[in-house]
């Protein structure tokens, strides 16, 4: 029988469905709009990285890197697919991947939470829809009290010039 059990990050969700005896069964990032992504859609591949850690550094795998084939993804729907293709063509390969890498921590598991969840970050941040703008005409006393401004504007400007000798 499997238990849920849902870690939040800073900003997101990470779920993970554990198996009775403690073993993770399906780990998912989870998105706004009901939309999760398996991990076993995610390719993580671990290199040395070159950030903190001192001579360690040169003996540990601690760089993250993480694909995720965007446009093969059984996971998201059509519609959802060519939003995130439209909003992240920059940052897509030519094979239709993202790539996220983490070396900011000495240790490979720290790497791995901070970029999966850069890339759940950056998922959520292009999924969001801003609302369009509706026009609005100006309230009839702020166009007067606009142009009451202006008028005095004026006159304080007009007080500047030199008497006329007429």
């Amino acid at each position: 029988m499997r238990s849920h059990a849902t870690a939040r990050a800073a900003f997101g969700m990470i779920e993970r469905m554990v198996e009775r005896d403690g073993k993770e069964a399906d780990e998912r990032i989870v998105l706004p709009g009901r939309i999760s992504i398996p991990f076993s859609e995610l390719t993580i591949e671990v290199a040395r990285g070159g950030g903190p850690g001192g001579q360690n550094v040169n003996k540990v795998n601690s760089k993250v890197r993480i694909r995720f084939a965007l446009t093969q993804s059984p996971s998201l729907p059509p519609e959802v697919k060519d939003r995130l293709v439209a909003k992240l063509s920059s940052k897509l390969t030519t094979e239709g991947e993202i790539l996220v890498a983490a070396n900011e921590y000495r240790d490979q598991p720290r790497n791995r939470e901070a970029a999966i969840e850069r890339l759940r970050r950056m998922l959520t941040d292009a999924l969001f829809v801003e609302k369009a703008r509706r026009a609005t005409k100006p309230t009839r006393g702020s166009v007067e009290r606009r142009i009451k401004a202006r008028k005095h504007r004026s006159s304080i400007k007009d007080m500047r010039r030199r008497p006329n000798e007429d």
